[in-house]
């Protein structure tokens, strides 16, 4: 016959102290896994949240990123009159050729510096980018040397307040308002007139173009039309592709998640372990008295797993809930693909708490399997001897 849950949870009580030591020991290496794993899901979304479907994002052939990528005057002008690239009501092609170039700025409190991206756009290239809201300030006007900054970027660094001026290729910038991104990657970028950027920053291309489509539902037409013209050795793809493949970041740090959490769970391994080899010694004569009620091996084995797989289920639980309060705080690492600073937020997600919970049910029933397979091996005459 089965053996009765009931009868491994309420052991599990009886022995509250060393059940609370196994829940805490389990709660925080589920923790550490779920905190860690929600900055690659915060990486990840805000390269998913970031373009608009309906543009098409333009770079030169076998560059990975805009950073490295160059696109000349001429192509620019090619492209503008393309079939499929829409226009506003003035008659102008919504088209923004942007210079992406990498600036140092020293952080707040005088914690060293860091790579920051400054794009230089035209006006159009903000109607192109709806996402992002000016929520202090004023926007930047084109031919002067102003710029708006992203709000979270104004937290980490020195001289990004407005009404400040900042120093970069010997010239002086000054700060005139604060973006919000909308939780993409533009929450890391510094925007400034694209004219004036490729002065300060003496470049005589374009980093990239982005584009309009006349037809939103038919933006592939589009793209094929601009890999297909042999004036242009250039690649394009939708705005919101290329920014959902910008995760390279995100690897190493969920590689990191892994690797800490397996071998912080080689100790809570143990501690599940000690837990119920202690709960087998305690129990031998109870167990011995289930043998002769006709309980069979098997199910004392199946039981005594499932008192260890609930009992770190329970610290699972717990280190949800230690990880929960980090969710949606902002924080920054350096990218890999433009080696400039990355402004992100924690995000614990449904499917990631559940990872963690069944990560916490691994660990126990993988620590409680050599306890169990003792408690099911006792023999039954000795076991009703013990004290």
């Amino acid at each position: 016959m089965a053996l009765p849950i009931s009868y491994n949870i309420r052991n599990v009580f009886v022995r509250w102290r060393s059940t609370l030591a196994t829940i805490l020991g389990v709660g925080l290496v589920v923790a550490v896994y779920v905190l860690i794993q929600s900055l690659a899901a915060g990486l990840e979304r805000s390269s998913a949240n970031t373009g608009d479907p309906r543009n098409v994002l333009i770079t030169r052939k076998g560059s990975t990123a805009e950073s490295s990528s160059q696109v000349t005057r001429d192509q620019v002008k090619v492209i503008q009159f393309l079939p499929g690239v829409a226009r506003n009501d003035a008659g102008e092609p919504l088209l923004s050729a942007d210079v992406l170039v990498l600036i140092s700025v020293p952080r707040v409190g005088g914690q060293g510096e860091a790579n920051v991206n400054v794009r230089g756009m035209s006006p159009i290239g903000r109607e192109l980018r709806p996402q992002v809201t000016l929520v202090a300030g004023r926007w930047f006007s084109s031919g002067k040397r102003e710029v708006v900054v992203a709000q979270r970027l104004a937290a980490r660094f020195a001289n990004f307040n407005i009404g400040q001026t900042f120093k970069t290729a010997g010239q002086e910038l000054t700060v005139v308002g604060w973006m919000d991104g909308g939780n993409t990657a533009f929450d890391s970028e510094v925007w400034m007139d694209v004219d004036q950027a490729r002065a300060v920053f003496d470049r005589d291309y374009f980093s990239s173009v982005v584009v309009r489509s006349t037809d939103p539902g038919n933006t592939n037409l589009l793209t094929g039309r601009l890999e297909g013209d042999k004036r242009l050795p250039l690649r394009a793809e939708r705005e919101t592709d290329y920014y959902s493949n910008q995760t390279m970041t995100a690897t190493p740090i969920r590689f990191l998640g892994n690797f800490l959490a397996s071998a912080m769970s080689i100790g809570a391994v143990f501690a599940a372990m000690n837990t119920m080899y202690a709960s087998v010694g305690a129990r031998t004569r109870e167990i011995g008295t289930l043998r002769v009620l006709g309980y069979r091996r098997r199910w004392i084995l199946v039981g005594f797993l499932l008192e260890g797989g609930l009992l770190a289920l329970v610290g699972g639980m717990v280190g949800c809930l230690l990880a929960l309060p980090m969710n949606g705080y902002a924080t920054g690492t350096l990218s890999f693909n433009t080696f400039s600073e990355v402004v992100f937020q924690f995000r614990i997600t449904p499917q990631l708490a559940v990872k963690g919970l069944a990560f916490a049910f691994t660990v126990g029933v993988i620590g409680s399997f050599l306890p169990a397979l003792r408690a099911s091996r006792l023999p039954v005459i000795a076991s009703l001897k013990s004290l």
